[in-house]
């Protein structure tokens, strides 16, 4: 039978239905029972104790909130009788130790993926077209068009047929079978497009962060060479972008042509010269091969977005205990969205391995608030309408839930954006919390495949890395297949612990790394960039 309430940590005077309640249910968790005062929604949490105005409100083990109004015992807590409080962190308070999980069966694993001649391993074999300003959006768009008509495949998707259908007054809307439409020249490399609206206007960081950030997309192992366009008398430069490669992979040895309209003639002679070089280039990149590599060649960025009050029960404790083992097999993780980590800041302050890491953590943080605090807003402000529906009804609840992804590994680095990833085990990366903006940056810190959970559903995908998607609730799952790679359900329901998902993910994980599974968002053909400009977002 499935339990009816959880508690997640001892020291918690909340518990978290996992079912609907009902007013005056009678619910019981260890040797103690609790009468239920209001209606209480799955995923949502009651008190234990009676608590009067500004009682701390403990989840996960951590301050979390402080009551606004008087709660009694068995009540539900909402957004009118709690406000967001955290705990103040000012410096590393002991220095943890960590006990690795077993991993035997993972040392001699592998994935077939593509050897770089950096080291590095990657999931996809991607050439990339973008621009360094926005004012090469459309010549970058007349090249995809030109590219996906004639060097990829075009496939007819239903909608165009229902569309064609009713344009016609015909009743056929079938689909055309997919193995007839893959007429692709090349079957070995993906070819990829990227816009954005930066690289001139705005200040000169943002321009200087978009060119490292780019330079980022370059150096990650799922990309085997890139076409660059630039205007030419914007503010990311050429040689701006190229002293940001330089400085994260000194001589370079992936393809990179660069084309600049203002030296480059006409449209039409700049173009002409963008797809004779890139073809060519791109018929060579198609002969890399996949080859066997061990799963420490994997750098996982950990996400979570759209999340709900189960997510940091199931989805994200599953990352965490994945995070653990890829940390004791010598693999590498990235833990990002800084602005869901507040509240927890002590537990990763303690974990950081080095001193100046922990004090950078630290100054990252309290730098990303107070711009945020400047702009009007603040951190307790991050739970978004969908979160609170769903049970996040403080940012503290929300990070210490979120927080969970990153396991109990000790911290090896501490990442500012745009920065690339050097040390194997888990890392922190400074970003926002918006799930395009933080999946962007994973990507541009070297991940080569992201996972992300969600509670209550999101699209987002990526054109350079995999992007697996995985439900907290098997409701979601049922409700959005389309978008959904992985249930962790089932931990919610009792059925499986979460070391068995853990371990079901990472076989899924070696599947999608290896090429023989499509992530559900790369079947959408889902694509998403937007830098973050360093500015106002949670």
């Amino acid at each position: 039978m499935q339990k009816k309430v959880l508690k997640v940590n001892p020291n918690d005077n909340v518990a978290v239905a996992l079912v609907d309640l009902k007013q005056g249910e009678t619910v019981t968790l260890g040797h103690l029972t609790y009468d239920i005062v209001k209606d209480t929604r799955a995923k949502h949490k009651f008190v234990t104790e009676d608590l009067s105005v500004g009682d701390h409100i403990i989840m996960y083990g951590v301050l979390v909130g402080k009551a606004s109004l008087p709660i009694q015992r068995g009540e539900v807590i909402t957004t009118e009788n709690v406000k967001h409080q955290s705990a103040k962190v000012e410096g590393k308070t002991e220095t943890v130790s960590w006990s690795a999980p077993n991993v035997d069966q993972w040392k001699d694993k592998t994935f077939m993926g593509y050897n770089r001649e950096d080291g590095q391993v990657g999931t996809s074999n991607v050439w990339l077209f973008f621009p360094l300003v926005f004012c090469e959006n459309r010549n970058v768009e007349i090249l995809k068009e030109v590219f996906e008509k004639e060097l990829l495949f075009e496939k007819v998707t239903k909608h165009q047929l229902l569309l064609r259908s009713l344009i016609n007054n015909s009743s056929d809307t079938e689909t055309v079978d997919d193995e007839e439409q893959d007429a692709r020249v090349f079957k070995n490399i993906d070819v990829k497009f990227i816009t954005h609206q930066g690289g001139c206007g705005g200040i000169r960081q943002d321009a200087e962060a978009l060119g490292r950030l780019l330079a980022g997309y370059v150096k990650n192992p799922n990309v085997a060479g890139a076409t660059v366009l630039s205007l030419g008398c914007q503010n990311l430069q050429v040689q701006t972008f190229k002293d940001a490669l330089e400085a994260i992979s000194p001589g370079n040895q992936k393809p990179i042509i660069i084309y600049e309209q203002q030296k480059s003639g006409t449209v039409d002679e700049m173009l002409n010269g963008i797809i004779k070089d890139s073809y060519e280039a791109i018929k060579e990149a198609n002969e890399i091969q996949r080859k066997p590599a061990p799963l420490s060649k994997l750098v996982l960025g950990l996400e979570c977005g759209g999340s709900d009050g189960f997510s940091g029960i199931s989805a994200n404790p599953v990352l965490g205990q994945l995070s653990d083992i890829m940390a004791a097999i010598g693999g590498s993780t990235i833990l990002s969205e800084f602005p869901e980590l507040c509240g927890v800041e002590q537990e990763l302050v303690n974990r950081c391995v080095n001193e100046e890491d922990a004090e950078r953590f630290l100054t990252l943080m309290q730098d990303f608030e107070k711009s945020v605090v400047a702009a009007g807003s603040g951190f307790d402000m991050n739970p978004s309408p969908g979160n609170i529906k769903d049970g996040l009804i403080t940012d503290a609840m929300k990070s210490a839930g979120a927080a969970k992804k990153g396991g109990s590994s000790l911290i090896q680095d501490v990442l500012d954006f745009t920065e690339y990833i050097k040390r194997p085990g888990l890392n922190l990366l400074c970003t926002p919390g918006n799930d395009v903006e933080c999946t962007t940056a994973l990507v541009g810190t070297g991940s080569n495949m992201v996972l992300f959970t969600t509670g209550l559903g999101t699209p987002t995908g990526n054109p350079v890395v995999p992007v697996v998607k995985i439900s907290s609730n098997t409701s979601l799952s049922e409700r959005m297949p389309d978008i959904i790679d992985f249930n962790t359900g089932d931990i919610i329901t009792g059925e499986k612990t979460i070391d068995q998902k853990a371990e079901e993910l990472l076989e899924f994980i070696i599947e999608v790394a290896s090429g023989t599974t499509k992530t559900k968002a790369a079947i959408l053909n889902q694509n998403d960039f937007i830098p973050w400009r360093r500015g106002v977002s949670l």
